[in-house]
């Protein structure tokens, strides 16, 4: 049953996001986490793990460590270290991205089981938003993305982690939107 917390998450990450969207998209960026929680939901997730899934991102793309002090404040120490398991740094700036992404998916391999499943939802909804736009833009969606970036090794290395540690059915659901995905970009 989702309660108070829910519901105190869910404005927390309203201010914290406004004006924020997706990349490259008028997509508001709250559809994102409402999403993500959404699936750590029907996955049997806990409520601190939906709360922390509406917050995910607020330490990475709104605050650094600041913000997760205030998490915690806030949400308490189970909500804030799942919070912080999802995030890939809370420097600013970033340090590079393959540098970072290679850290997570280290990282990952050692994560709590809460933290494999808000970042599995995360991911899966990520690649679906991908694959959408792909179908739309082709190629050129590569563009909205560091150019540094392989997005798709990214991808494909998250799905052998969690192909591994989760018994989530998310995690064929990502193995096999990101295999539909290296078959678009194969045939372009």
């Amino acid at each position: 049953m989702l309660d108070r917390d829910f519901e105190k998450a869910l404005g927390y990450a309203l201010r914290a996001h406004r004006g924020q969207s997706r990349k490259g998209t008028v997509i508001p960026y709250i559809a994102h986490l409402l999403a993500v929680s959404a699936l750590v939901i029907e996955d049997g997730g806990t409520e601190t793990e939906a709360v922390a899934a509406l917050l995910h991102d607020v330490v990475e793309d709104q605050g650094g460590a600041s913000r997760l002090a205030d998490v915690r404040a806030t949400f308490g120490d189970d909500v804030a270290d799942i919070v912080a398991g999802c995030s890939d740094t809370d420097e600013d700036p970033k340090p590079p991205w393959r540098t970072r992404k290679e850290a997570y998916i280290a990282h990952l391999a050692d994560a709590s089981p809460s933290v494999l499943r808000v970042s599995l939802a995360d991911k899966l909804h990520n690649a679906r938003a991908i694959v959408f736009d792909y179908r739309l833009h082709g190629p050129a969606l590569w563009e909205r993305f560091d150019k540094d970036s392989d997005q798709l090794w990214y991808y494909q290395e998250l799905v052998e982690l969690f192909k591994q540690r989760s018994a989530s059915p998310m995690a064929a659901e990502l193995d096999r939107v990101v295999s539909e995905l290296a078959t678009l970009d194969k045939a372009i």
